[in-house]
């Protein structure tokens, strides 16, 4: 029985869990191509950005990292040194991969921002769908602790997404976010959470 609102105290209360699977920072040609050939042989990915914070007014950063996640790898892209890949961005065009994420619309005008001529497809977001199917509480942290019984930190939410090295905490903390929301969809799917939405 899956719950479908909980408090902070509940969530609290969980075991903390993250990403276990293999991390891969992508920086070069020869890894976008890696990349790309490994995340166009799966149709579910887990999708989510993240964009260096801003703590002065009137002063806002571009899309630092895109996360794209399979169960067993995730893929941090460094957009701010590599730009938006073109077989990466056809992997976010394809209506044929369904890239899954929490809020994805404010992700989503973050990389047409700096991809011109962006066309997104197939994007599930989670926020938006489970809201249609009766679940009171939404976000990563929510839907992790309700769906999958594990608390993530997000404790490296407002860290320098742009720093030369990124950390392990940083990485960990990123790939999570992505791979969570494929676990959600994953198991609300098996489960029959999302039929009604998907049999009209």
């Amino acid at each position: 029985m899956i719950l479908k609102k909980i408090s902070k105290e509940e969530v609290n209360q969980l075991p903390l869990g993250q990403f276990e699977g293999e991390i891969i920072l992508v920086e070069t040609e020869e890894q976008i191509h890696e990349a790309a050939q490994e995340l166009n042989r799966h149709t579910l990915i887990g999708f989510d950005t993240e964009t260096r914070p801003s703590f002065r007014k009137g002063v806002q950063y571009q899309v630092s990292l895109l996360q794209l996640s399979t169960a067993e790898v995730a893929f941090l892209f460094r957009l701010h040194q590599i730009g938006l890949p073109s077989s990466i961005k056809a992997i976010l065009e394809n209506p044929k991969i369904v890239k899954i994420g929490a809020a994805v619309l404010d992700d989503l005008r973050g990389l047409k921002k700096i991809s011109i001529g962006f066309q997104p497809k197939s994007f599930f977001d989670l926020n938006a769908e489970l809201k249609k199917v009766g679940f009171h509480n939404v976000g990563v942290r929510n839907l992790s602790a309700m769906v999958l019984d594990i608390r993530i930190s997000k404790s490296e939410q407002v860290s320098n997404w742009e720093a030369p090295e990124l950390t392990d905490k940083q990485k960990v903390y990123a790939a999570t976010d992505a791979w969570v929301c494929l676990e959600v969809y994953k198991k609300l799917q098996y489960q029959g959470y999302l039929d009604s939405l998907f049999n009209k």
